[in-house]
């Protein structure tokens, strides 16, 4: 019973207006329905009838100028109510703040989602000039960065399993598997994970976990700024800091369950 409990039946129609969702917000302009229709494999009568339901439902905007479709102001209502209902977002942007202001970093609050995805759920940017181009909504790769050096330490997958994942990962400048295996395994035993010129040339990105009941890796701190100015003694301060306010972000959220 507990098995078949655990099965999910497709239903086509949701998969297909799920899929239309995600790609016009992964596109970020307005598209015609043979456009969706073929990036989607869908049949064209069956994407315009989702369409319909969708413009109705106000998730998604059609313009009769152009005959596109782009996301609607309805997300923005779902965004925002995910957001109110979540604690971490609220618990986080103080200590994002705080981050970004005292090390002229930009920090984020980021959650690990169940779909080999990473998303930003909070953002904080310091008054420098430099400033790295994301947003709240912003998904990325699981394994992705310093993030995922967190994800590969603490998410018990085997070592080949992590090895075929890694070699689907786009990076900047690539380190060797060897090397950030080793890195993986620093970050499981310093409690935060570096990621330096890898992602982005000339970009240091530091994170560092928070953990809900049961010790279950749910979200990460993370700060990037520019390699030039987060030295190895800068970055350790950071990190530190970083962590210390982690662990009272955890200690909340594990009170709040």
């Amino acid at each position: 019973p507990a098995a078949r409990a655990g099965r999910v039946r497709p239903v086509p129609a949701v998969s297909r207006s799920t899929a239309i969702l995600r790609l016009l917000g992964r596109v970020g302009q307005p598209l015609g329905v043979k456009a969706i229709a073929d990036e989607l494999a869908l049949v064209p009568s069956t994407c315009l009838h989702i369409l319909r339901v969708l413009v109705a439902e106000e998730l998604v905007t059609w313009d009769p100028a152009t005959k596109r479709y782009a996301l609607g102001n309805g997300m923005i209502s779902l965004a925002r109510s995910v957001l109110d209902r979540s604690g971490f977002p609220q618990l986080i942007q103080p200590v994002l703040d705080r981050l970004a202001g005292r090390f002229c970093v930009t920090a984020m609050g980021v959650e690990i989602t169940s779909r080999d995805t990473v998303v930003v759920l909070a953002l904080s940017h310091s008054n420098q000039p430099f400033r790295v181009h994301t947003d709240v909504g912003s998904r990325f790769d699981t394994l992705v960065s310093a993030t995922g050096r967190l994800i590969a330490a603490h998410g018990g997958e085997s070592w080949t399993e992590l090895r075929k994942k890694f070699s689907q990962i786009h990076w900047d400048k690539a380190p060797r598997f060897d090397t950030w295996k080793k890195e993986v395994e620093l970050a499981r035993a310093q409690g935060f994970s570096v990621d330096r010129d890898n992602f982005m040339a000339g970009l240091t990105v530091v994170a560092v976990p928070v953990s809900t009941a049961g010790g279950r890796l749910a979200y990460t701190v993370v700060v990037v700024g520019l390699s030039s100015q987060l030295t190895t003694v800068a970055t350790d301060l950071l990190a530190q800091e970083m962590m210390r306010e982690a662990r009272e972000i955890s200690g909340l959220l594990v009170e709040g369950v």
